[in-house]
């Protein structure tokens, strides 16, 4: 059982996800790990999301926490006002993931293992031993190994094979000193740059293999336009933080 010495807060998005948010709740509060609570960021999910999670807050109480936002408004602001609350509430480690399993909560000690020695942990698909789900098409893999390990690498530096992984767990420090109000992106682009600041402020992130799930209910949210978009925001993050 790993100790309380910091909780750590594990911050959700969710747009359409009533059907996995009980099992990922319960999956995530069997793990080992005591004094690990959930945030729940939701926006207005017309599928009654925000309903499940409020039942779950009351379930488990004082250890599931909601925010309800009135719009869909984006993956990287839910993000960003998920860490707020977190760093607010006083966790001493703040971990992102889905809802749709395509993270195993199982993965969630081994995070805070590795947190002894490092202020960033990241589930990785591209270091050695990751693994990608089986149900992907060559077209879907092809165009994720070239904007993490071309693109992104390419126009930034990144030293991360995995730019746009999903699934972190942070030291508290690290959300403290990047200042979280000038993080733009809010596509899946903003993982590539929570990554491209973690690096340009000298903080350790180390890479750990995950196998990457399809998501086991529901459709991606996932848009080819979304994917267009987040090239040129890319080139955008590096001439925002050209002097930092």
């Amino acid at each position: 059982m790993y100790a309380n010495a910091q909780n750590i807060m594990v911050v959700i998005p969710t747009y359409n996800e009533s059907n996995n948010l009980p099992a990922i709740a319960a999956e995530l509060f069997a793990q080992p790990v005591e004094g690990l609570e959930v945030l729940i960021v939701d926006d207005a999910s017309p599928d009654g999301t925000g309903q499940v999670a409020d039942s779950l807050a009351a379930r488990y109480a004082n250890r599931v926490h909601v925010i309800h936002r009135p719009r869909r408004s984006g993956l990287g602001t839910a993000y960003v006002t998920g860490f707020k609350y977190a760093l607010a509430h006083g966790a001493g480690f703040i971990a992102q993931m889905d809802a749709d399993f395509s993270h195993s909560p199982a993965y969630i000690p081994q995070f805070l293992d590795r947190l002894q020695e490092y202020d960033v942990v990241v589930g990785s698909r591209y270091v050695e031993g990751g693994q990608l789900d089986e149900q992907w098409g060559l077209g879907r893999y092809f165009l994720s190994w070239f904007a993490n390990a071309v693109y992104a690498r390419l126009i930034l530096g990144l030293q991360v094979r995995d730019a746009t992984a999903g699934f972190k767990c942070f030291r508290r420090k690290v959300l403290e000193t990047i200042d979280l109000d000038k993080v733009r992106s809010n596509g899946y682009v903003f993982q590539v740059e929570m990554a491209y600041l973690c690096q340009k402020l000298g903080f350790k992130v180390l890479e750990i293999p995950i196998l990457f799930e399809d998501r086991r209910i529901g459709k991606s949210k996932m848009a080819a336009s979304a994917k267009m978009e987040a090239a040129w925001q890319v080139l955008e993050i590096r001439w925002r933080y050209r002097r930092l």
